[in-house]
């Protein structure tokens, strides 16, 4: 049941793509037309960062013949099998160039003068630098910080005045790694390849397969006490 839901909301969405070729023909003058644009619409935003192209003549045959319970050309289980091999097909094509690019990327980020390289593959700038303690790898740390994507696109920051509560023992290795180099009051900027962080897979809808996460930091606190920072450690992160 779970994979027809799945199949459904497929149809459903490209439906919307379908909608926009014959909106003229509606011209939006009924209800009937309205509620069904309305579903297509929002049934599309399921599919918008699915890298798939679609027959929409095709799609609509299969959509009328499930509604109206006519003869189908596929069992369902074909269909589900068939959906799942060109989701797999498509999100493995964006991989591939995914990983292309970070690979050229970082080694061309790596020739920078200012950017500094661990033998791990950590790359980093130093923007402004402190003497003092460090954090160890089971340190809780507050700190300031921004990640984007290579390309800008912003990903995550804290949004606390005081800063973002932070246990080390927890986070993506690279993240770890890089606060150890750090001081109070230091200020560094990441650059952590995914071997380091998400890797293959990324974070459905959130970061990208192969994606080189880029994170501005400032230490602004070092514990290795739950209660001097206020941590809840039921929380995750």
């Amino acid at each position: 049941m779970k994979k027809l839901a799945i199949l459904f909301c497929l149809f459903f969405s490209v439906l919307a793509l379908h909608a926009k070729a014959i909106q003229e023909d509606y011209a939006m003058t009924s209800e009937k037309a309205r509620v069904s644009y309305a579903f297509g619409m929002l049934f599309a935003s399921n599919l918008s960062t699915t890298p798939l192209e679609f027959d929409y003549n095709a799609f609509t045959e299969g959509f009328r013949a499930m509604i109206e319970d006519s003869e189908l050309l596929l069992t369902q289980q074909e269909a589900v099998e068939i959906v799942e091999t060109a989701m797999y097909e498509a999100m493995e094509k964006v991989a591939a160039a995914n990983k292309v690019r970070e690979e050229e990327f970082l080694a061309m980020n790596s020739r920078r003068s200012e950017v500094h390289v661990t033998p791990s593959g950590l790359q980093y700038e130093i923007l402004i630098e402190t003497d003092g303690e460090k954090p160890s790898s089971d340190s809780i740390v507050r700190v300031n910080y921004e990640v984007t994507l290579t390309d800008g696109t912003p990903i995550d920051k804290s949004d606390d005045s005081n800063g973002a509560i932070i246990p080390l023992n927890v986070v993506i290795s690279g993240w770890s790694e890089g606060l150890a180099l750090m001081s109070k009051g230091s200020l560094y900027r990441f650059y952590i390849p995914s071997e380091l962080a998400y890797g293959k897979n990324g974070v459905q809808n959130f970061v990208p397969p192969y994606s080189t996460l880029v994170f501005i930091v400032e230490l602004l606190g070092i514990s290795v006490s739950n209660d001097e920072f206020g941590f809840d450690p039921g929380l995750s992160f």
